[in-house]
């Protein structure tokens, strides 16, 4: 007995079978998570390492060459390269495509911690991560105070808003650009020290032995029974000027010296060595929100943007939260338009069914086989992990023609059958018998097709997984549904005849083409050697073409959003960079194609202090206004030219790079269309060429 028996005979097991496919299909769709992109780990795990204060000759020798040393002789690595800078290396290791990405990472990790013993002890502990583009955050947040306190506004920020933004559900992490520790700054009088007799190792001794949290213990008093908690740490500038020096270079002393005796204790910020500004407003910091792997970005989005907007009316005097970018805004339109796509096309395509099969009974059967294929494949994709992303909507868009072709075959054999004059039972039994192994084969080659796609080697290979997965999905499960729910349908309300004038009349047009086709294929089989010539001319002259069409991985897209690298001559203070970038911020201001944007002087991790970024926020494309030296309301690409040709002329501006960000996430690196690096031992020379 075959599937299509089983079907047909008992049909409420097939109904049960298609409602189970469509319940449990949307219920996974609920579930599955939603994003721009795969969730594609790259084989590349990066190493970062903070030490305050070193210059980058040492944080090279004396960290970077260490670690690097260390992680060579772990298996499958290709390349391994470093950057250092003032206080900051970064050790970049990238693998074999082929190369289990949490394997290496945990040999990494080893490595490192058995090189721990040869760095230096007071650096901060390495940190190690994988590169995945959903690690990136999904949209930048800007907490701002205007004239505020640079310390308040990133005391609240660390103690408040980014654990009320961290709380939301489906939020990983908050990265914080330009924050600054809030400190207590101790400046020294030498007068008083000198006449005091006391070095600045004596306070620093002091800060030390007496600025801590230890274990008091508990006090037991017969019956009753109290903690003891003794505060140890000074509190604000006060407590910190009444701390008592206890001792004079190793000695004791026996007259009380308190620090403010001898020194000022101010309450401010770690050393500024990162600006950043919202729309030119300072202080700013910057809050980029990263949710967690195969969650719902766009809910996420919704979720920071309504906590925000709560968080404005009870914000401090003076402060305000506001959206620096929102990558999520893209992502919402492409999925939104891939699923308009695919509404669209199951359309079409229902219409198309009732046009060449002629009544709505049989449309009707091949149109169900559509929402039971591509709902179903969501159990599926769920069940591997998948989200809802651009790859796995165009394997369901391309997927929609091609799980009619089973059940229209299914169909036609059977309604043969049904003509000949069998009843619709007997009719579906043999029908459905016969086409069986033609089905079969039909699905088969269609996998034979995109299977190979999921086997697909590199970068590429990784992001067209789940489209392969996706399409072969859904093509086995419109297998499943031609061979079991289309025959048991047309068992129970299989009709044929009738029709309207519109159905006849593409009968019509039919016979007419079928016709002409006769008469085409007769001449051609008359003249067989020009036609095949002819066909062979066509193909080589199509392969010859190719050679002269433009070539690149990903197209650039007008997602209203770029990135602005400014830099200054090497040597440059933080203060002279700062004035070249709010030379840009007027540009920017002046600009009405812009909506927002947010600067970051020093880089987010500070100590670049001869460069900065800067994000920009364009208004959509139909809300652009249209002003010179524009004839017509500019696209990105074409603003960004611009606008690179504008910063270019600020005074003391050495170079500007723009990063189109609809380019990146496709690779380990930035995203720039062209990168190349220059290597060599001397120093100098390659100063001179990369100048050059």
């Amino acid at each position: 007995m075959t599937l299509s028996d089983v079907s047909i005979k008992k049909p409420v097991f097939a109904w049960m079978l298609m409602a189970g496919l469509l319940v449990f299909g949307a219920i996974s769709y609920t579930k599955m998570g939603i994003s721009q992109l795969p969730d594609v780990d790259f084989p590349v795990v990066t190493i970062q390492v903070a030490w305050a204060g070193a210059s980058p000759d040492v944080m090279e020798s004396a960290v970077a060459d260490i670690i690097e040393n260390a992680v060579m002789s772990v298996d499958g690595i290709q390349l391994v390269q470093s950057t250092s800078q003032q206080g900051q290396s970064q050790i970049t290791i990238q693998f074999g495509l082929n190369q289990d990405i949490n394997v290496a990472l945990q040999q990494v990790q080893s490595k490192v911690s058995a090189a721990q013993k040869n760095l230096p002890q007071t650096i901060d502990p390495p940190i190690i991560t994988k590169t995945n583009p959903n690690d990136q955050p999904i949209m930048w947040t800007a907490a701002y105070s205007q004239g505020g306190s640079l310390r308040e506004l990133a005391m609240f920020v660390r103690d408040h808003l980014k654990d009320k933004i961290t709380t939301i559900n489906g939020v990983g992490d908050v990265s914080m650009g330009g924050f600054v520790d809030p400190q207590m700054r101790i400046w020294l009088h030498n007068q008083e020290m000198v006449a005091k007799e006391i070095t600045f190792q004596d306070i620093i001794n002091a800060v030390n032995d007496e600025h801590q949290l230890s274990p008091t213990g508990y006090q037991d008093d017969g019956d009753k029974e109290a903690y003891v908690r003794v505060h140890s740490e000074f509190r604000n500038a006060q407590e910190c000027e009444d701390l008592i020096i206890p001792a004079r270079q190793g000695l004791p002393v026996y007259l009380p010296i308190r620090v403010g005796s001898v020194a000022q204790c101010v309450e401010d910020t770690d050393e500024v060595r990162r600006i950043s500004r919202f729309k030119g407003i300072q202080p700013t910091i910057g809050l980029g929100v990263i949710k967690q792997h195969g969650t719902n970005a766009v809910a996420i989005a919704d979720a920071v943007k309504k906590r925000m907007k709560d968080l404005n009316q009870v914000l401090p005097k003076g402060m305000q939260v506001g959206i620096v970018t929102d990558t999520t805004v893209f992502i919402r339109d492409s999925i939104n338009e891939l699923i308009f796509t695919l509404l669209l096309a199951v359309v079409l395509t229902s219409i198309v069914c009732y046009l060449f099969l002629g009544t709505v009974s049989s449309a009707f059967n091949v149109i169900l086989a559509i929402p039971v294929s591509l709902i179903g494949s969501f159990i599926v994709l769920n069940a591997l992990g998948f989200t809802i992303n651009s790859f796995t909507l165009m394997g369901l868009s391309l997927s929609i023609g091609i799980v009619v072709d089973d059940a229209i075959m299914v169909l036609e054999n059977i309604t043969r059958h049904y003509e000949e004059g069998k009843d619709r039972v007997l009719a579906a039994i043999i029908g459905a018998r016969e086409i069986t192994g033609a089905a079969t084969a039909a699905s088969l080659a269609i996998l034979a097709i995109f299977v190979p796609v999921v086997f697909m080697q590199g970068i590429v290979g990784k992001f067209f997984y789940q489209f392969g997965v996706t399409l072969s999905v859904a093509v086995m499960i419109s297998l499943l549904e031609a061979l079991t729910l289309a025959p048991m349908r047309c068992s129970q309300f299989l009709q044929t005849g009738g029709g309207n004038f519109v159905t006849k009349k593409v009968d019509e047009w039919m016979i007419w083409l079928a016709g002409v086709y006769k008469s085409t294929l007769t001449k051609a089989l008359q003249h067989r050697v020009l036609v095949l010539t002819a066909a062979t001319v066509i193909f080589f002259v199509s392969l010859l073409t190719i050679s002269g069409l433009r070539k690149e991985f990903l197209p650039p897209q007008d997602q209203s959003r770029f990135l602005v690298t400014m830099y200054t001559p090497m040597g440059s203070s933080l203060a002279f960079t700062d004035r070249a970038f709010k030379e840009a911020e007027k540009i920017f201001a002046a600009r009405p194609e812009i909506e927002t944007y947010y600067v970051a002087v020093g880089g987010f991790g500070g100590g670049l202090v001869n460069q900065g970024i800067s994000f920009v926020t364009m208004k959509n494309l139909k809300e652009r206004p249209i002003v010179a030296p524009f004839k017509k309301r500019p696209s990105q690409q074409e603003f960004m030219g611009f606008i690179r040709g504008e910063l270019q002329k600020i005074k003391g501006v050495a170079r500007v790079a723009i990063l189109d960000l609809s380019l990146t996430g496709f690779s380990a690196q930035r995203g720039y269309p062209i990168e190349f690096e220059l290597q060599g031992p001397d120093w100098e020379k390659l100063t001179q060429l990369s100048l050059d």
